[in-house]
């Protein structure tokens, strides 16, 4: 079975690649996730969920813009420049994992207070909660997409895949 770039890059190098590339990345964000629950529910602004919270949102933020940054120039920059993707799904799982950057990289500017230090503590809480929606469906759709045999997404189905065409 064919593996996009994505799943490849978990599976190699076990445990490390899977512990840097995707544990230490879900478990942070998925510490702002929940401890995110609590901080709308009660508005809070202080105390050591809230505290948990920033410090997780931080962390991530800036861990993730490290692994963008290296897997931009290791990866997905030599990939595209030498034709070799895998297929659609490879691309999208590939492309939206790297995305994750985005809202990731959001929640710690809000929680720098880098973005939006002047604004209202429920207009900082709304774009923080929006960004960890966003992360949530993103990393979603990587996995997803990272999961499938890339060649299933070429037009006509695997049998036109180029790797699949007699030479």
């Amino acid at each position: 079975m064919n593996m996009t770039h994505y799943m490849q890059l978990l599976a190699d190098n076990q445990p490390w690649n899977l512990l840097i590339f995707m544990a230490v990345p879900v478990v942070l964000a998925e510490t702002v996730a929940i401890t995110e629950l609590f901080v709308l529910f009660h508005r809070s602004t202080q105390g050591p969920l809230v505290a948990l919270n920033r410090g997780a949102s931080i962390a991530g933020g800036v861990y993730f813009l490290g692994v963008f940054v290296y897997l931009m120039s290791t990866a997905a920059i030599p990939l595209t420049v030498s034709g070799q993707w895998r297929g659609p799904a490879d691309v999208l799982a590939v492309g939206a994992y790297l995305a994750g950057v985005l809202p990731l990289l959001g929640m710690a500017l809000l929680d720098l207070r880098i973005v939006g230090a002047n604004w209202a503590h429920d207009k900082r809480l709304w774009w923080h909660a929006a960004c960890v929606a966003a992360f949530l469906v993103i990393a979603h759709v990587a996995m997803i997409f990272g999961m499938l045999d890339p060649t299933l997404m070429w037009s006509g189905g695997a049998a036109a895949h180029p790797a699949h065409m007699a030479h």
